[in-house]
C-alpha cells in the first residue's frame, strides 16, 4: 500500500514533501514494530538500545555521557533507564575509586544472555525485509544517509 493509501492523502506540495512525509510514517511503523519485538522481554527499545551499546563496549565499562551520546534517541533519559536496567540485574552500576564523580556502568552476564535471546527474534524480524535485495536495502541505507547531510 502507498504513503497515500495509508494516511488518506491524496496529494503533497511536493515529491521532498512526500519524502519527509513517508520517512517519519515510515520510522513510526518501523517503531512501533521493533517494540513489539522487544516488549515480551521486558524492555523497551531504548532499553535494549542501552544493553546493545553497553554490549558493544563490553567488558570495557561505559561512563552515562558515552551511552547518551551514542543511542538512537538522544532526548532519552539514559539515567532512568540505567536504573530500571540495574533493577532487573542487566547492569551493574560502580563508582570509580580514582574518581568519585565518575559512575562506570557494565552489562551482566544476564543482560548478555537477554540479549542473546532478542538477537534470534530481531534476525526473524528483519527477513521481513527479504523482498527488497541487498543492493535495494544499502542503497536506501545510503540515501537516508544523504538526506540527513546539510
Amino acid at each position: 500500500m502507498n504513503l497515500e493509501d495509508e494516511i488518506k492523502q491524496k496529494s503533497f506540495t511536493s515529491p521532498y514533501h512526500r519524502m519527509a512525509v513517508n520517512i517519519m510514517f515510515t520510522g513510526n511503523w518501523l517503531h512501533k514494530e521493533l517494540a513489539g519485538t522487544v516488549r515480551p522481554f521486558g524492555l523497551s527499545l531504548q532499553q535494549h538500545n542501552v544493553l546493545s551499546i553497553l554490549r558493544g563496549q563490553h567488558p570495557n565499562p561505559c561512563m552515562l555521557g558515552l551511552i547518551q551520546e551514542r543511542m538512537l534517541d538522544r532526548e532519552s533519559n539514559a539515567t532512568r533507564l540505567v536504573d530500571k536496567l540495574l533493577e532487573k540485574g542487566l547492569v551493574s552500576r560502580c563508582q570509580c575509586p580514582g574518581n568519585r564523580r565518575k559512575v562506570d556502568i557494565v552489562i551482566t552476564d544476564k543482560g548478555l544472555e537477554l540479549l542473546k535471546q532478542i538477537d534470534a527474534v530481531i534476525k526473524d524480524f528483519q527477513s521481513r525485509f527479504g523482498h527488497l535485495t541487498e543492493e535495494e536495502a544499502t542503497l536506501l541505507g545510503n540515501l537516508l544517509d544523504k538526506v540527513r547531510q546539510r
